[in-house]
């Protein structure tokens, strides 16, 4: 049932907060994966560190605030009191000025905005200089969904992070001090492309500042059930994100639990199925699982990544230049090998 509902719910929050932009599968995708088992490769001088994916995935700290829909913002005109408003930032994006109409806001951080609307303004006012605050963060925002209290948005005022994000969204209390129980690991979706796996209590236990790892907006952050099965159904499909992995799944049965592939992904794809454990991909044509004469058989395990690109974009040359440093070079011969 809770992996019912969290499909339910991904489905509905993740096309929203989600956008599609080419695949970067990242981090220790497995879940429960030690850290011996993420060094056994034929060359582990191959596999990068998974602490410095991390890192690179972090966004850096003195990363300006972008605006976004729903931010509350006033702006000042230095010696202009009278021209003071406090606006809205509306669902497409804009705010609405006296005499020069409507001015695209979102996305823009508060130094850009106000150059935005000196520009706007300067066609009935000389030598303007604006000033422009956030007075109520709306657009600021992860999701928090999983094996948590109260699973949704969760907003915040400054840079998101990680273990502010899964303590607000509730964690069971345990021992005589009601603590809250931090999981072992956790995993990011960040936009329909990119996952990655956080090994969180070993994190802590380490002393790593990672653990409270900075988010982006609309990242969403999924706390697995420790007796949770899933892959992760990433690119081109209608609800990416985590799918419950059941004895008799197919790859075809969970593109569709995924709610299909989108129009973007043309015909007939191919889509990739990255096997964490052993650092390999296989690329399948989407008509061939569709046809019974082909008696394809894929194997999926917990954990594995599966990626439908866009269309045309399924070539070795896709992969060296999207695929994140944590994908090993076994992965890239192998994908190579099978196009």
């Amino acid at each position: 049932m809770k992996g019912i509902l969290f499909r339910s719910c991904l489905g509905v929050l993740v096309a929203v907060a989600m956008s599609s932009c080419p695949m970067q599968a990242q981090g220790p995708a497995r879940p429960g994966a030690s850290a011996a088992q993420a060094s056994e490769s034929p060359d582990p001088q191959l596999k990068p560190n998974p602490i410095e994916a991390l890192r690179k995935f972090e966004p850096a700290a003195d990363e300006e605030y972008q605006l976004g829909r729903g931010d509350e913002i006033q702006v000042d005109f230095s010696g202009r009191p009278e021209l003071q408003a406090k606006l809205v930032v509306g669902p497409d994006g804009r705010v609405t000025l006296p005499l020069a109409g409507e001015v695209m806001l979102a996305g823009d951080s508060r130094s850009g905005a106000a150059k935005k609307i000196e520009t706007a303004l300067s066609a009935y006012y000389s030598n303007l200089s604006v000033l422009v605050t956030v007075t109520k963060y709306t657009a600021n925002r992860v999701l928090v969904l999983g094996a948590v209290d109260h699973p949704g948005p969760v907003v915040f005022e400054g840079a998101p992070k990680l273990l502010e994000a899964i303590t607000r969204g509730g964690l069971p209390l345990v021992g005589p001090l009601k603590r809250p129980q931090i999981p072992d690991q956790c995993a990011i979706y960040r936009g329909s492309d990119q996952v990655m796996w956080v090994q969180l209590r070993q994190l802590i236990d380490s002393g790593n500042p990672l653990a409270d790892l900075r988010l982006r907006r609309d990242d969403v952050v999924y706390v697995p059930d420790p007796s949770d099965r899933f892959v992760s159904v990433m690119g081109e499909v209608n609800h990416p994100g985590a799918v419950e992995l059941a004895s008799n799944s197919t790859l075809s049965s969970i593109l569709a639990m995924a709610g299909g592939i989108t129009e973007k992904a043309g015909g007939s794809p191919h889509v990739q199925v990255v096997d964490s454990k052993n650092g390999t991909s296989r690329s399948i044509a989407f008509k061939d699982l569709l046809n019974p004469a082909k008696s394809l058989e894929v194997t999926l395990h917990p954990g594995d990544i599966i990626y439908v690109p866009v269309s045309g974009f399924y070539r070795a040359t896709y992969f060296l230049e999207r695929l994140s440093p944590i994908t090993t070079l076994a992965t890239l011969a192998a994908v190579n090998g099978a196009l």
